[in-house]
């Protein structure tokens, strides 16, 4: 079945590392927001929180599950959090996703960071990426979980 999936993430520190897995068979990603180059958060950067959640939530229009990628500093960002907190809202499924172990543009894999405390205590699980495969098997299984 094909999805669409938003996909949740610390931008500035690791949309490297997402791109590198952002292509997956019969899943389509609204990324950040609809953020697909630096240019885009930038420009995003210069309006209100509101404005930005406002964008966030056009994004998770026809989304059926969450993907949050985990890197060193994702948990407690407060556009991660409302990210999450929204998807619950629409019932979307939730799936984490460690990548900081991916390599980022200079070559340098990074910590494990926290994991956000509203994936797990929502019942959600979290992995450490594996391969696009796994995920899209990830993605499934918290779809089923959140009954869609």
């Amino acid at each position: 079945m094909a999805r669409t999936v938003f996909f949740s993430f610390h931008y500035q520190r690791d949309i490297w590392r997402v791109n590198q897995i952002r292509s997956i068979p019969n899943i389509t990603g609204n990324a950040a927001a609809g953020f697909k180059d630096a240019s885009l958060w930038e420009e995003a950067k210069k309006k209100s929180d509101d404005a930005i959640k406002s964008m966030i939530d056009k994004a998770l229009v026809g989304t059926t599950v969450t993907v949050v990628f985990i890197g060193a500093k994702t948990a407690g960002r407060k556009f991660i959090n409302y990210e999450i907190e929204q998807s619950l809202k629409r019932g979307n499924g939730l799936v984490g996703m460690q990548i900081h172990h991916l390599k980022n543009h200079a070559s340098e894999t990074d910590f494990a960071g926290d994991i956000p405390k509203a994936i797990e205590a929502a019942g959600f699980k979290v992995y450490k990426y594996v391969d696009v495969e796994k995920l899209a098997n990830r993605i499934e299984e918290a779809a089923k979980l959140a009954g869609k």
